[in-house]
């Protein structure tokens, strides 16, 4: 069931989606070669607190830590790991959840180690155009499949595969609500999009094929069947009378 947000669960879900921004914004800036995903982590974890909010993903059903940091062929929940440190020439997604006041904001986006070779750098602004192009469909009597399809269209030609086994999702007051948000073409997500819906969109992007694999030994941990690079962007969506608004956006960003 799909609910469609009152004008007061909008402003709270305006100020999660901000408060997530700044966060991925200062977490980001810690990022750079000799510095372990877990400090980002505890950063991260630290700074949440400090802003009067809960870190989402600590604990939601089971996952060990604040957020993911998922490096080169992980597509997604990488944990953090005290052992694991960024080195040149990686790219990493970092992916944040704050709960505030009862509702939640969800962003994630790469991140460079130093220098990254020309088709390397290609795939980041491929996948965070084409999740820019996804968000660009959003309006009222639209489709959450229209979504998909418009990504779809710009990545497929260019020889990407599309992760198809994760989606984006509803989320307000729970961290993933209904509706699924597929970023494929040729979904079956028709739900009409109406104002006072919520939802991310987050296209998971290999340079390979989009076949996935969810580690056994973890639980969480999902990486490129082929190993490949994979990069994902990631921002919180309100429907509005007349488009889109994207909540987890900072000023002049």
């Amino acid at each position: 069931m799909i609910h469609i947000k009152s004008k007061t669960e909008i402003e709270k879900m305006r100020d999660a989606g901000k408060l997530a921004a700044e966060l991925l914004e200062q977490t980001g800036l810690r990022v750079k070669a000799g510095v372990s995903t877990l400090e980002l982590n505890d950063y991260a974890h630290r700074f949440t607190i400090k802003n009067g909010a809960e870190s989402a993903p600590l604990n939601y059903k089971g996952f060990p830590k604040s957020i993911c940091t998922s490096i080169n062929n992980v597509v997604c929940h990488g944990i953090p790991k005290k052992d694991e440190t960024l080195k040149d020439g990686d790219i990493m997604n970092i992916d944040v959840t704050v709960k505030l006041r009862g509702y939640h904001g969800d962003t994630s986006r790469m991140f460079a180690v130093g220098e990254i070779d020309e088709k390397t750098r290609q795939l980041l602004f491929d996948t965070q155009k084409a999740m820019n192009i996804g968000i660009e469909t959003i309006k009222p009597g639209g489709r959450i499949s229209d979504i998909g399809t418009a990504i779809d269209a710009y990545l497929t030609p260019r020889r990407y595969g599309i992760v198809r086994d994760l989606t984006g999702h509803g989320i307000g007051r729970n961290f993933h609500e209904e509706p699924s948000v597929p970023h494929y073409s040729q979904n079956h997500i028709r739900v009409q999009l109406k104002p006072g819906m919520t939802f991310t969109v987050e296209p998971m992007v290999n340079l390979g094929g989009y076949e996935v694999v969810f580690s056994k030994t973890d639980g969480w941990t999902v990486t490129t069947a082929d190993g490949s690079l994979s990069a994902q962007y990631e921002h919180t969506c309100l429907v509005t009378a007349d488009g889109y608004e994207i909540l987890t956006q900072l000023e002049g960003k």
